[in-house]
């Protein structure tokens, strides 16, 4: 018995004419993330009503809320806010151009490794904490010092990510373009820098999470302005609510730019088989 080829392919043209199929809305949001989340703030409300949690250690979410209210209306959230984002956005645009260049400088280059590599290893080990003095002697106790808490912050992740997807190149592709008779400026960048582009944005994501995280350690221990001077100052009240009203604020900041790395991995990697 023979089987027809003009059959099977008649079979199998309409599977292949079908529409993809749509992901459902509760999956494409997956709303099966906010179950703890909401767990957690049900368990604290309970604990601060029935006094396990005292006010002075934890207010209950409801006094939070409506601190987050009073800061809100007062216009001392907006200001601390636009204070520690302009920081931020200092901070970052400095670290990321630090970063990339001595991630490509050290990734293409043995030599720009062995220059670079050991005081970046040596100086990305050195805490936060113990640096604030002596930047204070360099920079004084101004902006200078928080917005270089800040590059710190970011340069280290970005270099180290940028550094690995270089040398993680795909050397199939490296070789291919050599045979094609791309230039090393031409195989820069059209091969090793979109093959390094997502490593690269991990490091983003890492480096915006570590932005914030130096931001806090700045303005909490030096700062007349911003949210971390916002919550060194109610923390000096016992306003407990305040306090974590400015911890829910640095949280959301981070979820929101780490979503927004997150979308724009979606739009340059659409390359990338899902």
């Amino acid at each position: 018995m023979s089987i027809s080829t003009t059959g099977v392919l008649a079979r199998a043209e309409p599977a292949a004419e079908r529409p993809p199929r749509k992901t459902p809305t509760w999956r494409r949001f997956d709303l099966r993330r906010w179950i703890s989340p909401v767990v957690l703030v049900a368990v604290w409300q309970i604990a601060s009503g029935t006094g396990l949690l005292p006010p002075d250690k934890l207010s209950s979410p409801w006094t939070v809320l409506q601190a987050g209210v009073e800061v809100a209306r007062s216009g001392e959230l907006g200001d601390a806010f636009a204070v520690s984002l302009g920081r931020v956005g200092a901070g970052f645009a400095i670290g990321a151009i630090v970063g990339v260049l001595l991630g490509i400088v050290s990734g293409l280059s043995r030599w720009g490794e062995a220059l670079v590599d050991p005081p970046v290893q040596m100086l990305r080990t050195l805490p936060f904490l113990g640096l604030i003095p002596l930047f204070i002697l360099w920079f004084g106790i101004g902006e200078e010092t928080k917005i270089v808490l800040v590059a710190l912050g970011v340069a280290f992740p970005l270099y180290l990510n940028v550094h690995s997807g270089i040398r993680g190149a795909d050397p199939n592709l490296v070789e291919a373009s050599r045979a094609l008779g791309f230039s090393r400026a031409e195989r820069l960048w059209h091969v090793i820098l979109p093959g390094a582009l997502p490593q690269a944005l991990v490091g983003l994501r890492q480096s915006l999470g570590l932005a914030w995280l130096a931001l806090i350690v700045g303005e909490t221990v030096n700062a007349d302005a911003g949210v971390g001077y916002l919550i060194n100052n109610a923390r000096e009240f016992l306003r407990t609510d305040v306090v974590v009203v400015g911890l829910i604020l640095y949280a959301l900041l981070g979820l929101v730019t780490d979503a927004l790395v997150r979308l724009l991995e979606r739009k340059v990697l659409r390359w990338r088989t899902r």
